[in-house]
């Protein structure tokens, strides 16, 4: 069984996702439209039926509301660092990726570069890439903190604006 809620942030709306032990997805969109894409990464990502997918939606649930809590201090500019169960589906290879996302500092940006180096794997940039851009949880699985090697925004799933103001925030927070 699986819970949903909907929260209010700075960027709009976000749908978060989780089990009885874990937060396993986040979706730049309310509850309908975010819903049914959680239904389309289960199925790929977890090999879900529908019929295995039940989805309830619940703001009680504790996680969610852990989540939503460390969420509105983190748009506050009062949390640099999530601390939050989480499980994620995926390869290997984007388990790995995802666990380097965490490394990068609060308010700094990595290149996809600097990611397939960090992993000792300098050729796989594109690999990074594909791994990054399917990030089940991000905003908590710091995604946005990665850039194109000349420093252009490039690619992000909640679109490049939110990206940017992810981006913005972080800095600003840095620079007080």
């Amino acid at each position: 069984m699986f819970f949903s809620a909907t929260v209010d942030t700075p960027i709009g709306p976000l749908t978060l996702t989780a089990n009885e032990d874990a937060i396993c997805y986040l979706d730049f969109a309310p509850y309908e439209a975010a819903s049914e894409r959680f239904r389309q990464w289960a199925g790929r990502q977890m090999g879900l039926h529908a019929a295995d997918m039940v989805l309830v939606e619940s703001a009680d649930h504790a996680l969610l509301k852990e989540a939503d809590k460390q969420l509105k201090l983190y748009f506050e500019g009062n949390l640099q660092q999530f601390d939050l169960p989480l499980q994620m589906h995926g390869t290997p290879f984007q388990k790995k990726v995802w666990a380097a996302l965490e490394q990068i500092p609060y308010g700094e940006t990595r290149t996809y570069k600097d990611i397939a180096v960090m992993l000792g794997q300098p050729g796989a940039m594109r690999a990074v890439g594909g791994a990054n851009n399917r990030n089940p949880v991000s905003i908590i699985v710091p995604c946005h903190r990665v850039i194109g090697a000349s420093g252009q925004m490039v690619g992000y799933g909640g679109g490049l604006p939110i990206k940017i103001a992810l981006l913005d925030l972080e800095q600003t927070v840095m620079n007080k």
